[in-house]
């Protein structure tokens, strides 16, 4: 890629930066856009639009970036929980390795690969028309002694990587501590869920899951609670909820068409009161779902599964990690997760649904990644216009134009790429749903890791072999000359990938301060909705969306820093567009779905890790090729240093993510033991997870309230 391919690409990039931050910082000042921009904060009821118009609401202003500049990370735990501390100190780690890094790589090696002349000499009369080669190590002279430079670049990155990730893995793993010594009692730190109930004959699941722990566990047991098949139920209540919101619309529009004839398209027939239509229509509909609820709670529909809770978090521990049975696939248990973060969808499946659905997914998995080479190999050949010329022969004169040649193959690829890449999220958190995981957050973290890998994959592994590798297939008959190759193509790639930090990073998190889509879908339904604070929906945060991002971008800067430091400026600017932006969304737009207590970062910490190990294996490759062996040699022992370090912080501070300590789970208890409120607790936790499409729900005003409200299962306390 030229210079000045790549300057258009920043061009075009920066310019939709600045473009978003504007209307931004204007529509977010419209009472009518509060519901996209503020949408936690009208939930919590903190802001509230004015009726009357103020010329200020039209010009751009700055004072977002001051709120979320001074958001302390107390503040930050306080509101959004440690989650979202973690994924702040993600931003925070990768701004001071590249700051590092980008020291070292911008005013010591650049200026070494600047000064080679294995390439075509610098013209800094025509700078534009250079290719970007220049800047990387492949312009270092074979047996330089300036490579060393490099070599100990490597080696000092290395150390202080690892010396922050020790130091970030020290104090989030104390966080974690902390958060669990300081949190309320929570219910989930007293339960476990039990799966695989045997059942004996003339008994219910919940009768068999009383009698084994009051037997095995007397002391401790305190309550359990069945699932049941209720996806029917679930697609009743999302009807009702539908109909109930078309009935509120329209009672509270004046304007609206009340009255609808009542058959040929609405042509003809007696007129039909809407109003009243639709009122009979949902109480209809609740007198059915409140016949499904009661045939699922007492028609046999139990799944066999159970929450079971206890009397302390001791006992619950000591339950989810003890084997309860001789046959070891049943009575098995696991961590049960908050309430609100219960995944109740696949409770029905059995043990052999589970089984199948994890080798499908695999299946699944590996189909995409193979599928998603197509847009990949795509993607490169516009990179490169001799390549595209020959593909598209009738392109030829169109590709003679300067910036159209300059747009093609600094800007297209990447946002072509992106586009692609946006369907990846959804698809890898559909695919984690279907392994049988019982909460939204064990989906995240499994479709955060697919998502991961995916992208390493597809967007690094393969575009570097598609982009030189594969396109000259006459190296695969003289096998002597891949290396030799792979050396260029791994460094020669740098300026595909500066340009993919440009538009997947710099315009993606512009996007997602203007929320394209939310704004966009808020302008489509405006006309045809009324707007009711109740029912606003406020987001979540997409964790298994933006870390991958974030650690791709890590992977680049740390595998690239000694090759193309170019690079690195532009990763510090996403960086910093990442840490103002997603502070200020955390504040405004965000609100927590679950807590893991910071469990995504060991995802992150292993990520690093494979990051440096690559390099090292990059570097090995390259000093070899050089014809530098000695360079070679001592940096052999870094990967095995770096993966000793690994495992010496997966020994000493992994445990504390995977489950709390005997020593921290008593001394819980004992501070709990003398506390009144603990009594009101455990009343509360014997209903704690009953299904909600098991409530009792009431939407029509002509219903006997205390029928609704009273209980359709009753739980099975001590």
């Amino acid at each position: 890629m030229l210079v000045s391919a790549l300057l258009t690409s920043v061009g075009i990039n920066s310019g939709l930066c600045v473009l978003f931050f504007t209307l931004y910082s204007i529509l977010r000042k419209q009472p009518s856009n509060y519901e996209v921009y503020v949408p936690r904060l009208v939930a919590e009821g903190k802001s509230k639009g004015k009726s009357y118009f103020n010329l200020e609401r039209l010009i751009p202003s700055p004072g977002w970036l001051k709120n979320a500049w001074k958001l302390s990370e107390e503040e930050l735990l306080s509101s959004s929980g440690l989650d979202a501390v973690v994924f702040m100190r993600v931003i925070t780690f990768s701004l001071k390795v590249f700051l590092f890094a980008g020291v070292i790589g911008i005013f010591v090696i650049l200026p070494v690969n600047c000064s080679g002349d294995q390439l075509d000499n610098l013209d800094l009369t025509n700078l534009s028309n250079n290719s970007l080669d220049v800047f990387t190590i492949s312009n270092v002279n074979n047996g330089s002694k300036n490579l060393w430079i490099h070599f100990s670049a490597i080696y000092a990155v290395t150390i202080f990587v690892c010396y922050l990730l020790y130091h970030e893995y020290k104090y989030i793993s104390s966080k974690r501590l902390a958060y669990f010594y300081s949190s309320k009692p929570q219910p989930h730190q007293f339960t476990i869920l039990v799966r695989s109930v045997p059942v004996s004959s003339g008994s219910s699941v919940s009768e068999c899951v009383d009698g084994f722990f009051k037997e095995y566990y007397p002391s401790t047991y305190l309550s359990n609670m069945v699932v049941h098949r209720s996806n029917k139920l679930r697609n009743l209540i999302h009807d009702a909820k539908k109909l109930y919101r078309r009935l509120i619309y329209l009672r509270s529009d004046p304007t609206q068409r009340k009255y609808q004839r009542n058959c040929c398209f609405g042509l003809c027939g007696r007129k039909v009161d809407l109003v009243d239509h639709y009122g009979k229509q949902l109480e209809d509909l609740e007198e059915n779902l409140r016949l499904e609820q009661s045939g699922v709670s007492y028609a046999g529909q139990e799944v066999q599964a159970a929450f079971v809770s206890f009397k302390s978090r001791y006992g619950a521990a000591a339950a989810f990690h003890m084997r309860q049975s001789i046959n070891p696939t049943h009575w098995v248990t696991e961590e049960a997760p908050e309430p609100r973060d219960v995944y109740w969808a696949f409770f029905s499946a059995s043990f052999m649904r589970r089984w199948i659905s994890k080798l499908v997914v695999v299946v699944a998995c590996i189909l995409l990644t193979v599928l998603f080479l197509i847009p990949v190999v795509v993607v490169q050949g516009l990179t490169n216009l001799s390549q595209l010329e020959i593909w598209l022969p009738f392109l030829k004169s169109l590709l003679t134009i300067s910036i159209v040649s300059q747009v093609i193959t600094g800007y297209l690829p990447n946002l072509i790429l992106l586009l692609f890449l946006k369907t990846v999220p959804p698809i890898m958190e559909f695919l984690s749903s279907l392994q049988g995981y019982i909460s939204h957050s064990e989906i995240e973290k499994s479709a955060c890791n697919k998502v991961l890998w995916f992208t390493i994959w597809n967007i690094f592994f393969a575009s570097v072999f598609s982009g030189s590798a594969l396109s000259q297939i006459n190296i695969f008959l003289e096998p002597k000359n891949i290396p030799s190759k792979l050396a260029v193509a791994v460094p020669a790639q740098a300026s595909f990938f500066i340009a993919y930090v440009v538009t997947s990073g710099w315009t993606s998190a512009s996007s997602e301060l203007f929320r394209v889509i939310p704004l966009f879908c808020s302008l489509i339904k405006r006309p045809f909705t009324e707007s009711n604070d109740d029912e606003l929906e406020v987001p979540s945060i997409s964790y298994h969306k933006d870390i991958p991002r974030i650690l791709f971008f890590g992977l680049l800067g740390i595998t690239y820093f000694f090759l193309a430091p170019l690079i690195l400026p532009f990763l510090l600017v996403y960086f910093c567009l990442g840490y103002i932006i997603f502070r200020n969304q955390l504040i405004n737009v965000y609100a927590p779905r679950y807590e893991t207590a910071g469990k995504f970062w060991p995802i992150v910490h292993n990520s690093m890790i494979f990051s440096l190990v690559l390099m090292h294996a990059i570097a090995v490759g390259i000093f070899t090729l050089k014809k530098l062996p000695k360079a070679s040699t001592f940096v052999f022992p870094l990967p095995i240093l770096t993966l000793l370090f690994n495992e010496y912080c997966r020994k000493r501070f992994l445990p504390i993510f995977v489950a709390y300590s005997a020593e921290s789970l008593i001394k819980r208890d004992r501070q709990d033991e003398g506390d009144p409120a603990m009594a009101k607790f455990f009343q509360e936790l014997v209903t704690a997870y009953q299904d909600p499409a098991l409530m009792p729900i009431r939407y029509s005003p002509d219903t006997d309230t205390d029928s609704l409200h009273r209980p359709l299962l009753n739980s099975a306390p001590v």
